[in-house]
């Protein structure tokens, strides 16, 4: 920190984000949290509809790799997005960028209800996939940023639930359009518009933290003094630095942002390669059983959701209570053990919505960590940045998960073989749960 800068604590006097009003707190975190549950809205409609999308731009039986490419552009948009608004948002403010990225993605998931033809519905699935991920970065920071110290794992929590509201919220919202024709997809798509709504309470309600303010303001005036030809202490030539420059040149914080990106791999690319197959997994036993398919496949998407928000919440609350690393590690190995349960031994319709509820509690659930520990490991002036990159760089390298599992479906010819394969991914996240950075439970955020 400069000498001109004020104290951590003396922004407000007692606390960070303790100078913002109630008001202010609560019209930041309503739209971060709905921002963020129509992306998770917007993201599970590509999951729960593909299969249709494919039989009706393309064909009936056409290859598993089409819909795994509906999944693996969505991705690799997302990560584009994310990388960019994540810099964006440590420049031009928190509030501003969420209102862009919002509009931008009701805009193109508009236009993909639109779609004449399986190229152009990529197309606009990309473009739909950069306003997604470019969403995340500033709600997160903004969120992280006017929570107290002692319940952020709670708060943090109940944002990134929003994101398994939004799944859960499709769901149920495709119960009641699957039934109207090869052409509800695109129904589901035109929700995606309403987002667009939201940008007009964000403009008139909500503020940027005073955290960011302060942030910067001290890097603007670090620039003046730089501009001016004045000799810039340590503190200063770092605020003047590019902020992925500043990550990447500081041993420490390269070192866990390397680390916690081998964490968002194994997290992402078990969900995004293994989970998002739960709906026609349990669509082929209901099919061995005589049952209906596209019924049994929505019921265990419900109900995975519903495992997933609840695993959210309760990943809050452990966080608070048990510190952030023994959390993880303990919802990795349930994913571990969840994944070979699920795929491995269940194939009666009648164990599957349980199966499917506790597998869903740890796989889903346990993507709370990406927003809750990373943001505690990185100054202000860099935190949007760094928990971007984190969140969305890994979906480069998710993306050839995505496209091997639907490689691995055709290949095995079995969903529960290439979902086995696959899982082992988790690993990963035992092994690297307890080097990745220091526990931050109950501790203020890095000014």
């Amino acid at each position: 920190m400069t000498s001109e800068a004020p104290d951590r604590r003396s922004l407000s006097g007692l606390s960070i984000g303790s100078g913002i009003s109630r008001a202010d707190k609560r019209n930041a975190f309503t739209a971060a949290f709905l921002g963020w549950c129509l992306d998770g809205f917007e993201t599970y409609t590509a999951v729960i509809v593909g299969h249709q999308v494919v039989a009706t731009l393309i064909a009936p039986n056409a290859s598993a790799l089409y819909f795994s490419g509906i999944l693996a552009v969505t991705l690799a948009a997302w990560a584009v997005g994310g990388l960019l608004s994540g810099v964006l948002t440590d420049y031009f403010g928190r509030r501003r960028v969420l209102m862009f990225s919002i509009v931008w993605y009701a805009v193109f998931a508009g236009l993909t209800a639109l779609s004449p033809n399986y190229g152009l519905f990529i197309l606009f699935r990309f473009l739909t996939g950069l306003g997604i991920g470019a969403e995340w970065g500033p709600g997160a920071a903004l969120v992280s940023e006017i929570w107290s110290d002692r319940t952020r794992g709670r708060g943090i929590a109940f944002l990134q639930g929003a994101f398994g509201v939004g799944f859960l919220l499709a769901t149920a919202v495709w119960a009641l359009l699957d039934t109207s024709g090869p052409n509800a997809w695109r129904y589901m798509f035109l929700v995606g518009v309403l987002p667009a709504f939201l940008v007009l309470f964000i403009r008139r309600y909500v503020k940027d933290p005073e955290l960011w303010l302060d942030a910067d303001e001290r890097r603007r005036r670090a620039r003046a003094r730089s501009r001016e030809g004045h000799d810039l202490t340590a503190d200063e030539a770092t605020l003047t630095r590019f902020t992925v420059a500043h990550l990447f040149a500081d041993p420490t914080l390269r070192a866990r942002v390397l680390k916690l990106l081998v964490l968002a791999l194994s997290t992402l690319g078990g969900w995004w390669a293994v989970s998002t197959w739960v709906p026609q997994f349990a669509a082929g036993i209901a099919a061995t059983h005589h049952g209906n398919p596209v019924s049994a496949g929505t019921s265990a998407a419900l109900w995975y959701n519903l495992g997933g928000i609840i695993g959210y919440f309760a990943m809050g609350w452990f966080n608070d209570y048990f510190g952030r690393r023994k959390t993880l590690w303990a919802y990795y190995l349930g994913a571990i053990v969840l994944n070979i349960v699920l795929f491995g031994f269940v194939r009666s319709p009648g164990v599957l919505p349980v199966a499917a509820l506790v597998n869903g509690f740890f796989t889903l659930g346990m993507i709370t960590w990406i927003a809750t520990w990373p943001v505690e490991l990185f100054p202000t002036h860099t935190r949007g940045t760094a928990i971007s990159i984190i969140f969305n760089l890994t979906r480069f390298i998710v993306v050839v998960t995505t496209l091997l599992s639907g490689f691995l479906v055709d290949a095995f010819g079995s969903v529960s073989t290439a979902a086995l394969v696959i899982g082992s991914i988790y690993v990963l996240g035992l092994i690297f749960t307890f080097w990745a950075g220091p526990e931050t439970k109950g501790q203020p955020l890095p000014h």
